[in-house]
């Protein structure tokens, strides 16, 4: 459990990837086996060229080399990781080149649209360098001519995983090994936003032509009920939609300006509760209340368009919630929710492309849909 906020603002702690982590528990197993060394700490040179210590917490002999472990330490950011025990069996081969093997917690790669091919461990490219070019380092230096096996393990990362969207991609047996920069900053979530990539190039992949993104579990219930969905048809989104927009709009900008390319995706579903839509309907990317507010003016702003009165009005403006707002103009026969609804359609459009049917359902605190607009119209797109 986190701990609580400071009374006064500080500045967030910056924390390490498990691919820095990874690499780190490399190091420390290469120089026990080159250097008979057993540090209680190792650098590690990071993509962009910084240099960063890591605990090693134990040294352990096994068949043919050595096993090391750290903590991972995420900083202040929400890390599902954050505390977990990484480890590294690193064992010498005669056979050049470096071999990465998952380890108990690490899952395997079982779907394509992931950046590792089916049947890989599920070590992403940048962690899978860093290790490799420490290895080398390593090699060069004592001038040894084979080759490395790295299993990679995370303790309890089976468990760890199902906290995290790795069996909805189709990465089974434990975690991911993650990392772009090695560095994991506050609330930045990368590895969430990731996953988001990861869920919707899985579904493309998979020529899952219907998407669902959901702002967490009632929501998704609701969408999944409503349609009957896939498991992989569902990206949890959480609070970032602006992961889910942008990268729908890279995708299948990237996916149209290649020559015989079919576009696989379709339709667009944005599911969330009231207040989070109405979030999006005032053209914010990121929902979670830290970097966002319900503007409740606006909504009574909103239903005055819709007849509203002053009373009415002032009434929803003083309003403890959005929810609460909301009664209020049901209560008056208001379709508040279908407008809001359409509001944050109109600000999703501007990324989504016109080929794709969009449409943006909100939920109140039970999970029953209360409002919802839909884009099945193609003269609306542009397409007639």
């Amino acid at each position: 459990m986190w701990p609580e906020s400071a009374e006064s603002p500080a500045p967030l702690r910056t924390g390490l990837t498990t691919g820095t982590c990874a690499t780190a528990c490399c190091v420390a197993a290469a120089q026990a086996l080159f250097a008979q060394q057993q540090d209680s700490s190792v650098s590690v040179t990071l993509p962009k060229g910084k240099v960063v210590d890591l605990p090693i917490i134990e040294y352990q002999a096994i068949d043919d080399g050595i096993k090391t472990a750290t903590i991972k330490d995420a900083g202040d950011d929400p890390d599902a990781t954050h505390g977990a025990t990484l480890f590294v069996e690193l064992r010498l081969s005669p056979e050049q080149g470096v071999r990465f093997h998952a380890a108990q917690g690490v899952g395997t790669v079982t779907r394509t649209g992931l950046l590792l091919d089916v049947g890989e461990p599920a070590i992403n490219p940048v962690p899978r360098k860093m290790m490799t070019e420490h290895l080398e380092g390593f090699a060069q230096t004592y001038q040894y001519h084979g080759g490395f096996d790295v299993s990679v393990g995370v303790i309890n990362g089976e468990q760890i995983a199902q906290k995290t969207m790795n069996p909805r991609l189709g990465i089974l047996g434990g975690l991911s090994i993650l990392g772009t920069t090695g560095i994991v900053r506050p609330f930045s979530c990368a590895a969430y936003i990731a996953s988001i990539h990861q869920g919707i190039d899985v579904a493309r992949a998979n020529s899952i032509t219907h998407i669902a993104a959901t702002t967490g579990n009632a929501s998704e219930d609701a969408i999944k009920s409503h349609y009957q969905l896939d498991d992989m048809a569902l990206i949890e989104m959480g609070d970032f939609v602006g992961a889910v927009l942008k990268h729908i709009k890279k995708v299948e900008q990237a996916s149209s300006s290649q020559i015989n390319s079919s576009i696989q995706l379709q339709k667009l579903s944005i599911c969330g509760g009231f207040g989070k839509i109405s979030k999006l309907a005032q053209h914010h990317m990121d929902l979670n209340s830290r970097a966002s507010s319900i503007d409740l003016a606006a909504l009574a702003q909103l239903a005055a368009s819709l007849g509203a009165e002053a009373e009415l009005q002032e009434r929803m403006t003083s309003a403890n919630t959005s929810v609460e707002a909301l009664s209020f103009a049901m209560s008056a026969g208001l379709a508040l929710a279908d407008a809001i609804c359409q509001q944050a359609s109109d600000f999703a459009r501007q990324y989504i492309p016109a080929h794709i049917e969009l449409e943006v359902w909100a939920i109140d605190r039970k999970g029953q849909f209360v409002g919802k607009a839909l884009d099945t119209d193609l003269t609306k797109r542009g397409e007639l």
